[in-house]
Order: C-alpha cells, then sequence, then structure tokens
C-alpha cells in the first residue's frame, strides 16, 4: 500500500497507461508545457513528447471533436476539459457524436475515449465555473459516467475508462485533489457500474458519490462514535451505469436512507436514486427517502454563501437524524 493524494493517484495512473498502450495520448489545454491547471499531468510531455501530450487552443469543441475521429481510428484519447462547465461548448460532439456514433452505425466503430474534468464549487470560482452538471450527461445513453471518491478507485476506475470501448466522462471534484488515501501496489481495473458499500451498517443507508460519498463516510464514522447511529455508506462510483441493486439492498435491510448530492435537488442524481428505492425496496421503507443537496441558485463567489450554499457534513447529519426520527415515530 501507498499513501498518496487523488492527483498523484491520477498522475501515476495516466503515466502507467501510456507506458502501456502507445495507442493512449492526451490532449486539452495547457496540459503540456503548463502541466495542466491542476498539475495532473505534470511530467508526462518531457517523457513522452508532442505527439502524445497535445497542447491545444482554447476550442473545446475542436479538440473534444478531433479526440472523436482518433478514437474512430483506433487511438485511445484521453481528453482533459479545464472544468466540467466548459464541456457545455462541447456539447453537440459530446452527445451527439461520441455517445451516438457507435449505435447509430450499427457497431462498425467504436468510440474509445475519456473525458477528465472537474466540477465543484467551494473554490471561489463564480458560478460559472462551480456547477456539477452531471447530470446532464448520465442522461444519455452511451455514454458512461464515472465519479470516483478515493484516490484508490481514481486510480481503478481510470485503470478502466482508459481501456473501456465506450466513451467515458470521468468527474473530478476540485476539493478532493489534495484528499489522501492508500493505494495497493498493484491496482485492477473497476468495474463501472458496481457501487461499493464503504462502510456496513444497519440502521440508515447513505448514499453519496464523488465529494458527497467521502462527506458520508466522515458522517457515518462520528455518527457511531459519538451516537452509537450505525449507517451503511455507498459510494455509487458510476452514474451510468447506475448501481441499483447494491443501493435496493442496502435500503431493503437497513427500512431508511438518505442521498447526498453536490448538484441541485430538482431532476437530481438523488432523484433518480429515489426512485429506484421506491422501486425496489418500498415494502421495506420506514420512512420517506431524504434527500442532500445544493441551493438551488448559482453558485455564490462570496466564500459564506457559497459554503452555505453547498451540501455539508452539517446538512447531511440533520438529515439522517429527520430521518431517524421519522422511523422512531412509526415504530
Amino acid at each position: 500500500m501507498a499513501l498518496m493524494t487523488y492527483r498523484q493517484a491520477l498522475h501515476d495512473t495516466l503515466q502507467e497507461e501510456m507506458r502501456r498502450d502507445e495507442d493512449v495520448f492526451l490532449i486539452g489545454e495547457e496540459i503540456g508545457v503548463f502541466e495542466g491547471s491542476y498539475k495532473i499531468t505534470a511530467g508526462l510531455l518531457e517523457e513522452f513528447g508532442e505527439k502524445r501530450v497535445r497542447d491545444t487552443p482554447i476550442a473545446e469543441e475542436g479538440f473534444v471533436g478531433a479526440a472523436v475521429g482518433a478514437a474512430m481510428l483506433g487511438l485511445r484519447p484521453v481528453v482533459e476539459l479545464m472544468t466540467i462547465n466548459f464541456s457545455l461548448v462541447a456539447l453537440d460532439q459530446i452527445v451527439n457524436h461520441a455517445a451516438k456514433i457507435y449505435g447509430m452505425f450499427g457497431g462498425q466503430t467504436s468510440v474509445p475515449m475519456v473525458l477528465r474534468t472537474p466540477g465543484g464549487g467551494g473554490q471561489q470560482l463564480g458560478a460559472t465555473h462551480s456547477q456539477n452538471i452531471e447530470l446532464y450527461y448520465a442522461f444519455v445513453p452511451g455514454l458512461k459516467v464515472v465519479a470516483p471518491s478515493t484516490p484508490a478507485d481514481a486510480k481503478a476506475l481510470l485503470l478502466a475508462s482508459i481501456r473501456d470501448n465506450d466513451p467515458v466522462l470521468f468527474l473530478e471534484n476540485l476539493s478532493l485533489y489534495n484528499t489522501k488515501g492508500e493505494v495497493p501496489d498493484v491496482v485492477e481495473p473497476a468495474e463501472i457500474g458496481k457501487a461499493k458499500v464503504t462502510r456496513e451498517g444497519t440502521d440508515i443507508t447513505i448514499i453519496g458519490y464523488s465529494r458527497m460519498a467521502m462527506v458520508a463516510q466522515q458522517v457515518a464514522e462520528k455518527l457511531h462514535d459519538e451516537q452509537g447511529i450505525n449507517a451503511e455508506v455507498i459510494d455509487l462510483r458510476s452514474l451510468r451505469p447506475l448501481d441499483r441493486d447494491t443501493v435496493v439492498e442496502s435500503v431493503r435491510k437497513t427500512g431508511c436512507a438518505v442521498v447526498a448530492e453536490d448538484d441541485w435537488l430538482t431532476y437530481g442524481i438523488g432523484a433518480e436514486i429515489a426512485a429506484s428505492i421506491s422501486d425496489g425496496a418500498f415494502d421495506y421503507l420506514d420512512a420517506p427517502v431524504r434527500r442532500v443537496a445544493a441551493a438551488e441558485v448559482p453558485l455564490p463567489y462570496a466564500k459564506p454563501l457559497e459554503r452555505a450554499a453547498l451540501p455539508s457534513a452539517e446538512s447531511l447529519t440533520t438529515a439522517v437524524h429527520q430521518t431517524l426520527d421519522a422511523v422512531g415515530s412509526r415504530r
């Protein structure tokens, strides 16, 4: 086991996969000479050269489209989009081309590409640079969407994404880059579409992904240590395909659930999870499924307002208590 940051896990995986497979190349803004806005690609231009670490103009539609074409011809591009907000400029290439080509042409060609991009608030980057709009992409058949929360999962899921023959949107949260965790010396590719039970419990199920999966884990440990509440935690890890079975199985055991997400409440990932629980575990529920999400406003720049708008350990803890109180009143 090695202790490393989420950032280092991503860097090392890219380096290992580029050494393993000459068809893997990187493309994006300032990823070469500048080594990436978040230094994920540090040193890779020096090792692999300009042919495989390609700096681009500020033209997301152009370089995402170029990556689609390269993938159709047998290469495995890994695109770095500076933030998920900028992916909107390339929406047509992602949704109408990368996601559709395999199906529209009867499987004659696949599009094995990865779109790496961070999102999330808390960095005072303003409303247009701090969104969690993964729902836009998780909605689209033909794309796979993954959202690891730990360095180990970041490595395992990036390995799986690069080797997958479908286009994969690989979500990173800005607040996770400096978080640390243990990573095995030998990491196997994760199964895309498989959630992970990160903490076993019997009293309540807490479901999250990306940053909120980490927060859920912290909240569960604190609830157990301070109040004896035994919460089960599920890290979704993948938003498309979505592992409904693991969620439903857990809720059938605990009888209640809270879903935590960094995106907005209305039409959010949590709404889909709540509907899945209703479909698969309705008769087992002792209380309504509660959802914790961001305030439905363009994220403020001012730090106190930004912090107030984002879901937190405190808001998740409150939702857990409200749910358990409702359970207690019914039993």
